[in-house]
């Protein structure tokens, strides 16, 4: 199964930016993500075999019981690979160091899981965004105008549960289960 290790914003967070994207959702031909599916991805984790499904969500709660809660607020945006060239939109997450350490330490740690529980950890460390959708291949003028626009921040929230597995379940995802910081 394919996984991704994720912090989910609390649902009043989620809530502002998907009302902020509602209007834009008719912007163009995107493969927007539904709120539902909003998080932050720790790690990737593209083949898990069944066996070593337990093995991981113990080592991922000992990653998590290693982490603190930190605040922080969904802020700004952007596009990969560029914005003249997005595949992806994000929403970034405003914080500051000491919290941008606790959530890249967060990362290492489950990435760290992952690899001690013989699993292939995909991809490069990418936190501190929640991805948005997938436009594919042609680039519209209204991409643009999300990554290149006034930066949009929602009210400070705890990040206090997680890491979180999300397995798709036909371009949908199915939480397989949650974990609170620091135990």
């Amino acid at each position: 199964m394919r996984l991704f290790v994720a912090v989910v914003p609390p649902e009043e967070a989620v809530e502002h930016l998907d009302d902020f994207l509602d209007v834009r959702r008719s912007a163009g031909p995107f493969r927007w993500a539904s709120a539902e599916q909003f998080h932050v991805t720790l790690c990737f984790l593209a083949e898990v075999e069944e066996r070593r499904l337990d093995d991981l969500v113990e080592r991922l709660g000992r990653a998590a019981a290693r982490r603190t809660a930190f605040e922080t607020r969904i802020a700004g945006g952007g596009a990969f690979p560029s914005v003249g060239r997005a595949r992806v939109l994000w929403a970034g997450l405003d914080l500051d160091e000491p919290d941008r350490t606790e959530l890249t330490r967060l990362a290492t740690g489950c990435r760290a899981a992952a690899n001690r529980a013989g699993i292939v950890v995909d991809g490069q460390l990418t936190t501190s965004r929640l991805i948005l959708v997938s436009p594919g291949f042609e680039t519209h003028r209204s991409v643009r105008r999300f990554a290149s626009g006034p930066s949009r921040r929602s009210s400070t929230f705890a990040a206090d549960r997680g890491p979180r597995e999300l397995g798709p379940r036909r371009l949908r995802y199915e939480t397989v289960d949650e974990l609170a910081l620091g135990g």
